[in-house]
């Protein structure tokens, strides 16, 4: 068993020699081994699926990135949300998707008692209130029950990190 790492399963896949070869090259190449270059492709690290979400937050069907975000969020413990997080670049999102998403992050902070990355300081507040309905009743009820995080950017909404935005 040693030398295994954490394996606790194994699972195989039919592919033809060509595709072998061109695994234990790629992965070669990139100084691992076959399954860790597989898996790495699969399922990417947290902070390379954040950075390719932020990437589709600003488009017309953010609400699946957005979703995909909160649930890496909620996934996050101490360490890992500090290396996840604290290099992140929002300098291309529009000012709404980086206050959100700001605000997400500072929120998932608390919840861990974390103090949240630097980036999140210079996201500056919205300039006018943005609200998550056009309903006027909703609104006067978010103006109160929304998230701290979410009030102090200017957001208005009624969900938080573990809830579906």
């Amino acid at each position: 068993m040693s030398g295994m790492g954490n394996r606790s399963q194994q699972l195989q896949i039919r592919v033809t020699e060509a595709q072998k070869r061109a695994i234990r090259t790629a992965a070669e190449r990139a100084g691992v081994g076959m399954s860790e270059w597989v898996l790495a492709r699969a399922l990417p690290a947290p902070a390379t699926r954040l950075g390719a979400l932020i990437g589709e937050v600003d488009g017309a069907e953010s609400h699946a990135a957005w979703a995909e975000i909160i649930e890496l969020l909620q996934g996050l413990g101490g360490v890992e949300f500090d290396r996840v997080l604290e290099g992140l670049d929002v300098d291309g999102l529009s000012a709404r998707a980086a206050n959100y998403l700001a605000a997400l992050v500072e929120m998932k902070a608390a919840q861990i008692d974390r103090p949240p990355p630097r980036w999140t300081a210079g996201v500056v507040p919205l300039a006018m209130p943005w609200f998550g309905t056009e309903l006027r009743r909703l609104r006067e009820h978010l103006l109160v029950h929304a998230p701290v995080a979410f009030r102090r950017r200017n957001l208005f909404i009624d969900a938080a990190v573990g809830d579906r935005v």
